[in-house]
C-alpha cells in the first residue's frame, strides 16, 4: 500500500519560519533608518512652516515683531478663522510631532505694540528661537531655526544654544 503525501511537514513549516526570519532581520534595521528619514524630514518641513508663519505673522499682525510661543503663533488674527500655523502645533507650547518635540521660544520685547491676534503691549519678541529634538534614542538628527530663517542642523541638541537672531556657536546650515 503506498501513502500519498498531503500537506506540509514539520520540516517544510521550520524552512519558511526560518525564511520569514532571516528576511525580517534584513529589512527591520532598514525600516528603523527609513522611520528616521521620514521623522527628520517632517522636523525640517516644520522648522520651515514655523520660519514661514513667523515672517507672515511678523508682517501682518505683529507689527515687526515676532509670536513668543507655538500658542500665540497658532491664534487666528481677529476676524479670521486661520491660524498662522498649522493647527496640530498649536496644542501647546511644546509638541511630539513625527518623534521630534518642537518648541518654539520669543523673549518678550518692553516696546512691543499690540498685536492683530490679542498679544498685548510688551508680549511680542523682537526674534525667536525654535527646536525639534528627536525623542526616540539613536536619532542624531537635531534641528533648529531663528528669525534668519536658515534651519541649522547638529548631532546634539542645538534649541538651547539657539540665539534668537545670528549664527548658532554649533550645527551647520542645512541647505
Amino acid at each position: 500500500m503506498i501513502r500519498k503525501a498531503q500537506g506540509f511537514a514539520l520540516i517544510d513549516l521550520i524552512f519558511v519560519c526560518g525564511i520569514i526570519g532571516l528576511l525580517s532581520s534584513i529589512a527591520l534595521p532598514r525600516l528603523m533608518l527609513a522611520q528616521q528619514a521620514a521623522g527628520a524630514a517632517s522636523a525640517i518641513g516644520t522648522m520651515r512652516m514655523l520660519a514661514s508663519g513667523q515672517l507672515t505673522f511678523a508682517l501682518t499682525c505683529g507689527n515687526g515683531f515676532y509670536a513668543p510661543s507655538l500658542t500665540a503663533l497658532g491664534t487666528p488674527p481677529a476676524g479670521s478663522t486661520e491660524p498662522f500655523i498649522t493647527p496640530g502645533l498649536t496644542t501647546g507650547d511644546t509638541v511630539i510631532r513625527s518623534g521630534y518635540l518642537i518648541q518654539l521660544e520669543g523673549l518678550p520685547y518692553v516696546g512691543a505694540p499690540s498685536t492683530c491676534n490679542g498679544l498685548g503691549a510688551d508680549e511680542a519678541a523682537q526674534g525667536f528661537r525654535a527646536g525639534a529634538d528627536p525623542t526616540g534614542a539613536g536619532n542624531a538628527r537635531f534641528f533648529a531655526v531663528n528669525a534668519n530663517a536658515s534651519i541649522y542642523e547638529h548631532t546634539s541638541t542645538i534649541y538651547a544654544d539657539m540665539p534668537e537672531v545670528g549664527i548658532p556657536p554649533s550645527g551647520q546650515v542645512l541647505h
